[in-house]
């Protein structure tokens, strides 16, 4: 844990945060409403600091737990697989199994209402990339969770036509989810379109969702596009996310 602290983004404030026996380094900066950003794999990667730094200049604070991987170093072929076969052999993370939430997720919720109870505010947000994508709308069970974002989610790992469709969630917590849709609480989506990794899921959450879900999509150029808000930035899809953000989490902001 230290090693990490350490090595904190010029900036950010290193921590460690610990729930029901789950410990994990988180990186702090910012002022105003509170927005999780959970990075993607392999790790909290230059590209994953720049976006958090975009949230941050927007007017939130911002927290980033590392859940697997560094921080501050690049993406490789070598490092990806490494993280990728930690999140696959770890507890903490559900990759294969449906209607199942991976445990970090209440790990998430307890940060969130930590940051909420720092900060303040009318609730918090929370965005996840790829492996995380989809924890945002685990979140949601709580009602501080106002402003989920989910991008290019892909827990469970895409493998045959359920597992690409599967929302990573309970049935106990998509009842809960579905009625909070229903109140009003929105959630963004973002992906390419041929992103396989994120396989059918966008329908599964219109139809989990109804009106409350609004999709970002853009076209794929490549078969190797997927991460929308880092390494294959999609500007409008980063503007989309914080105009999200403020409209959630400062509603009288003008």
């Amino acid at each position: 844990m230290k090693k990490n602290i350490a090595l904190a983004p010029p900036g950010w404030e290193g921590s460690s945060f610990t729930s029901a026996g789950i410990s994990h380094t988180t990186y702090r900066k910012g002022a105003g409403p509170g927005v999780l950003v959970v990075h993607e794999i392999p790790g909290i990667t230059p590209s994953v600091i720049a976006f958090a730094e975009r949230v941050v200049d927007a007017g939130f604070t911002v927290v980033m737990p590392l859940l697997v991987g560094e921080v501050g170093r690049g993406p490789s072929g070598k490092y990806m697989a490494k993280s990728m076969s930690k999140v696959c052999v770890s507890r903490e993370f559900t990759t294969l199994a449906m209607r199942q939430k991976s445990p970090v997720v209440n790990w998430l919720r307890a940060l969130a209402k930590q940051l909420h109870n720092d900060v303040g505010g009318v609730g918090v947000g929370a965005i996840g990339m790829c492996f995380s994508g989809g924890f945002a709308l685990g979140m949601m069970v709580d009602d501080i969770m106002v402003a989920p974002v989910l991008s290019q989610p892909s827990l469970p790992f895409a493998m045959g036509g359920a597992r690409s469709a599967d929302l990573g969630l309970s049935l106990d917590d998509e009842i809960i989810i579905k009625q909070r849709a229903e109140a009003g609480c929105q959630v963004l989506g973002l992906r390419f379109t041929g992103d396989k990794l994120v396989g059918s899921r966008f329908a599964s959450l219109q139809k989990l969702l109804g009106d409350a879900f609004i999709a970002v999509e853009f076209e794929s150029s490549s078969k190797s596009d997927h991460s929308v808000l880092t390494e294959q930035i999609q500007e409008s899809g980063v503007v989309r996310v914080i105009d999200f953000l403020q409209q959630k989490l400062k509603p009288n902001h003008s």
